[in-house]
């Protein structure tokens, strides 16, 4: 099995991007904001199809894949994660 690096490096970006995307879009659901969550959302499926349709033809690429999925994940949560803007409801005690 020949591996075309471009494609590898395609995944991985795509992968990363994917991740990153859907970390925004949990942070705008936890934060109930519909429009910017469904805009993730979007974004996140049309990433995610070039992964997806890239390794198929080569299970190779689904190290690419997984690679680009953890650096996107670590990096959005290490450089663009969020405080919220408003801290959490207390909770109640157990009847």
């Amino acid at each position: 099995m020949a591996i075309d690096y471009w494609i590898g490096a395609g995944v991985l970006i795509a992968t990363a991007a994917t991740d990153a995307a859907y970390v925004m879009f949990t942070s705008s659901v936890v934060a109930k904001r519909p429009m910017a969550a469904a805009n993730w959302s979007g974004i996140w499926y049309m990433l995610s199809s070039f992964a997806v349709i890239s390794y198929t033809n080569n299970w190779i690429y689904v190290g690419f894949a997984i690679v680009g999925s953890w650096i996107g994940a670590y990096l959005t949560l290490k450089y663009f994660h969020r405080e919220p803007s408003h801290p959490p409801a207390p909770l109640r005690p157990s009847a």
